[in-house]
């Protein structure tokens, strides 16, 4: 690069109890570029954000903005020096609206009370900036979360942000919100502002980035221009294979070509018939074999994670009936289905699914206990068993079972939300998501873990908004769109292109 880096990091280093999060880590970002930062959960990507912006101060090392060495003491110090946030979750005032969030702790005045016009004016023009316009007036929670986002990249551009960062900010969009987005991103890049990008999206890297930066196990691996580093050779970085054609340590399961006869010749464990929600999902058929993967695939709001919900008794049917064992059941709670040997890890597992605050061995218990009843308490060492052997079963890394869920990577927590369900010996396991914000080898090794749940007899329902990985691992794929389910995919059909044909619409 010509000019010289704006945002510099020499020798950054930060440890947590037990972890060494970064170890003596230099970076760069240039003025006009999109950096993605790439790595797996526990690389130590959210570290340097955090230390980058102000939550966490580096134990040795230095950071430099535009030449000069600074120290955050915190996120607004950070921010009063042009660099801006944006996280997966969008930290707005929803309650507010779009123009005062914009302008929220700034907001113009005129003899001494807040001018209104001016903030809605301005609000509306740092809109049009990029190509964006909204009722600025209109409650915040009123619009979509792509909205929501661009809406945040307003606030922070009309700051004069000299630095963006992104942090997972595609997980909840869909391909026509992240085109959206991307297009917004390559303006402010134009503009001369500094992006550093971070996901877990091969696809998105390569169609947003000029560089990368591999980052592994707290040390960043190589800086890399996005046009001369191959999806293969980066992928083999990050996962810490010596090239490309080296075997992966979890490797990706393969997909099979004909669905699962054994499980197919079985009656189903769960048949869904006329099931529908007024205005959630219109009425829709599905079953589910033992021993068989039923992939759930459509775009955002196509109704899959309301399909699992209502399955699961979390929201309550208004129409059709469902079956399990042949035999007619109401689930009017996620305490039924528990009772009929169902289990559900939800899309959003940060809100739904762990308690953060509580360790690995309490998060494990928690259904198997409720499933028992408040009554029967399970002894300390019987948890400290079951969480030890799921642990090792899974190769849950982790300091020991005592240790706060959320001081563990995505990947990681996921696998403790399979351990508690699993402990419930279910019959039926619901996953929405399971790899969503998680890295590569994390993912091959969850769904590597899935399937063999699966040739034990176990029945999944599986929900993945990468098309690719619903037909990888599905033995019967059934479409959603719209609200609705358009047909059911078997065998040789079990194709990308057959599913993104029937989303579109193409009936064939």
């Amino acid at each position: 690069m010509s000019a010289p880096p704006l945002l510099e990091t020499l020798g950054l280093s930060r440890t947590f109890p037990g972890v060494r999060a970064l170890d003596r880590v230099d970076f760069r970002l240039f003025p006009g570029e999109i950096h993605t930062l790439m790595g797996q959960n526990g690389a130590g990507k959210s570290t340097l954000i955090n230390v980058l912006t102000g939550v966490h101060e580096p134990e040795a090392g230095e950071i430099r903005l535009a030449g000069q060495a600074v120290r955050f003491a915190t996120p607004q110090e950070a921010e009063a020096a042009g660099i801006q946030t944006l996280y997966q979750e969008v930290n707005l005032c929803p309650n507010l609206s779009v123009a005062e969030n914009i302008f929220a702790g700034r907001q113009p005045r005129k003899r001494g009370l807040i001018d209104w016009k001016s903030i809605h004016r301005r609000a509306a023009e740092a809109l049009a900036e990029l190509n964006l316009s909204l009722d600025v007036t209109q409650s915040l929670d009123t619009y979509p979360i792509a909205m929501q986002q661009m809406v945040a990249i307003a606030r922070a551009v009309s700051v004069d942000a000299r630095i963006l960062i992104l942090d997972e900010p595609t997980s909840s969009l869909d391909e026509g919100e992240v085109a959206r987005l991307f297009d917004v991103l390559r303006k402010l890049k134009a503009s001369g502002i500094a992006i550093l990008f971070v996901t877990h999206f091969l696809e998105q890297t390569y169609a947003i980035s000029d560089r990368i930066t591999v980052m592994r196990n707290g040390e960043r691996e190589g800086e890399y221009l996005a046009a001369d580093l191959p999806v293969q050779t980066l992928v083999a970085k990050m996962v810490g294979l010596k090239d490309a054609g080296e075997r992966l340590v979890h490797p990706e399961p393969p997909r099979a070509d004909m669905p699962n006869e054994a499980a197919q010749a079985q009656a189903p464990y769960l048949a869904a018939q006329g099931v529908a929600r007024r205005g959630v999902l219109n009425p829709l058929d599905l079953e589910v074999q033992p021993g068989q993967i039923l992939g759930l695939a459509g775009l955002l709001g196509s109704g899959r994670t309301e399909t699992a919900r209502l399955l699961f008794g979390a929201d309550r049917a208004d129409a059709g009936d469902v079956r399990i064992d042949g035999k007619t059941v109401k689930l009017s709670s996620p305490r039924d289905a528990v009772r009929h040997g169902m289990a559900y890890c939800p899309e959003d597992r940060k809100k739904e699914g762990i308690v953060a605050d509580l360790s690995i061995r309490e998060n494990i218990v928690l259904a198997l206990q409720a499933q028992r009843g408040w009554w029967r308490m399970i002894s300390r060492a019987r948890q400290r068993e079951l969480a030890n052997d799921y642990i090792e079963q899974l190769g849950i890394k982790a300091r020991d079972a005592e240790q706060p869920i959320g001081l563990l990577s995505g990947g990681n927590q996921q696998k403790v939300l399979l351990a508690r369900w699993l402990a419930t010996n279910p019959r039926l396991l619901i996953l929405d998501e399971p790899t969503r914000g998680i890295d590569v080898a994390a993912k091959f090794e969850i769904m590597d873990r899935v399937r063999a749940l699966c040739a034990k007899g176990l029945g999944i329902l599986f929900i993945s908004s990468e098309i690719s990985e619903v037909v990888r691992v599905s033995d019967r794929i059934a479409v959603l769109r719209d609200r609705r389910k358009v047909a059911e995919l078997a065998g040789a059909k079990r194709s990308e292109h057959e599913v993104y044909d029937l989303i579109a619409g193409d009936r064939r």
